[in-house]
């Protein structure tokens, strides 16, 4: 089931020697393929094959409430295939709180950071960009999977987001705990911005920057080039237009 479930990814855009963030939704996958998170997280390394790396959103929110983050044991709250991944002897996790990655293969090393900004330039995004990475979307809207986006927007500064800090105890690598504090770029909620990304995955489908299939459409995984997510998307925000492709003003 693993390499056919391989040759499925690849036929989405996922191509050996890839460097390729997941983002997904296991539940039809796991019934339809009769399959485990752990094989699934398996045929994503085989589709990459031995030269190619797959990151996987470890995204846990509690650090926001004020609640102790351990990088060795705090678990994901994206589901069963990230899970899966964290505890992947061979990976590496990103180190901020809220937005952390498992990283599993060559370029694994390229995302052991410590980024100030969840989304920021040094920020496994940034990194993903720089290395010519894609995107894979496994039955997600974009709305329920694309962080990204929120990369685009801090490096414009677009004025519908602020940095915002969260401070908590902190557990690292070795063991040693410390209050520490990290940023986000979140949304203004106090003018009533509303995360709306929807419109702006539609106009990259017009554009055929995404390749493969829709959400619980055939296989369900469909795939982009970051630099070319980044491109189309900082031509909307240079235009004005974000409000109505990647926000709205609710009121």
């Amino acid at each position: 089931m693993t390499s056919l479930l391989a040759q499925n990814w690849r036929k989405c855009g996922i191509q050996p020697g890839d460097t390729v963030l997941v983002h997904s939704s296991l539940k039809r996958t796991l019934v339809e393929q009769d399959t485990t998170p752990q094989a699934v997280m398996e045929s994503f390394l085989e589709a990459v094959g031995p030269e190619g790396t797959v990151l996987f959103p470890l995204f846990n929110f509690d650090f926001t409430k004020g609640a102790p983050f351990d990088i060795r044991s705090t678990p994901s709250q994206m589901g069963a295939l990230t899970e899966a991944a964290r505890l992947h002897p061979g990976a590496v996790r990103s180190g901020h709180p809220i937005y952390s990655f498992a990283v599993i293969g060559p370029n694994a090393e390229k995302f052991d950071v410590d980024n100030f900004s969840g989304y920021g330039a040094d920020s496994p995004f940034g990194i993903l960009r720089q290395l010519d990475g894609k995107i894979a979307v496994l039955d997600l809207a974009d709305l329920n999977s694309q962080t990204f986006y929120h990369h685009i927007e801090e490096m414009h500064a677009v004025d519908y987001r602020f940095h915002k800090r969260f401070t908590a105890p902190y557990t690292d690598i070795h063991g040693e705990t410390g209050e520490r504090t990290y940023g986000l770029f979140v949304r203004d909620i106090e003018r009533g911005v509303t995360t709306d990304v929807d419109p702006m995955g539609e106009l990259l489908w017009q554009k055929g920057l995404y390749h493969g299939q829709r959400p619980k459409e055939g296989i369900g995984l469909r795939t982009i080039k970051a630099d070319e997510m980044f491109a189309a998307v900082s031509e909307v925000i240079r235009a004005g237009r974000a409000e109505g492709l990647l926000y709205s003003i609710r009121k």
